[in-house]
């Protein structure tokens, strides 16, 4: 059975209000996919690629490859109960929702406001209008072990399980797709790092 475990999702970045949430995370739920595309030409008496017969000559096997930025899914369970035991006054009144709230604030849209802070899309901004703002996504970090990536969300679903007798929500089940943000930026790097290491692990521990 795994640990229970915590991971973390926050924006990197200036906004208004800031954006961030630990949560209960299961490293066993995550779905992680990588999509390679590869060019093989069309050479007479080869198909899926050029001859070789030896390891110097494996470069030319392809004609090219086309990398898409890696995404994952992770199911993230928010939970009010242990706060509702202990009087929390927030937790009795609103439950989970305004953790729900800072998870949908992630996926919208983000304007520039005064000073190079960032507002909700929807929330407009004096003197300009809808289709004069520049919209940009969030520069998010997703957090858990001994990674840290930087990632756009993509898609959050949201499943509430249990409510107050308000109808807040004080159990929900969020389901998150993030992709990752594939550049020379230092958690990405960082990243790369590490599983470069975790290689040369694997190969000393014979590869088991």
């Amino acid at each position: 059975m795994a640990v229970e475990t915590r991971g973390m999702l926050f924006e990197y970045g200036l906004t208004l209000p800031p954006l961030a949430l630990v949560f209960r995370f299961n490293p066993t739920e995550i779905s992680r996919t990588r999509t390679v595309t590869v060019r093989t030409g069309n050479a007479p008496g080869a198909r899926g690629g050029y001859d070789f017969l030896t390891p110097l000559e494996t470069a030319r096997v392809s004609q090219g490859v086309e990398m898409q930025a890696e995404s994952f899914s992770i199911t993230v369970l928010l939970d009010a109960t242990d706060k509702l035991n202990e009087g929390d006054p927030i937790a009795a009144t609103m439950g989970v929702q305004p953790q729900i709230d800072t998870l949908r604030a992630m996926a919208e849209p983000k304007a520039q406001g005064p000073g190079g802070v960032k507002v909700l899309s929807a929330l407009g901004l004096p003197g300009a209008r809808a289709f004069e703002r520049q919209e940009v996504a969030s520069v998010l970090v997703f957090a858990w072990g001994l990674q840290l990536l930087p990632v756009f969300l993509t898609s959050v679903s949201q499943k509430e399980t249990m409510h107050l007798p308000n109808l807040m929500p004080y159990r929900a089940e969020m389901g998150l797709t993030m992709q990752v943000i594939e550049s020379a930026n230092p958690f990405f790097l960082a990243d790369k790092v590490r599983q470069t290491m975790g290689t040369a692990l694997n190969l000393v521990g014979g590869m088991g």
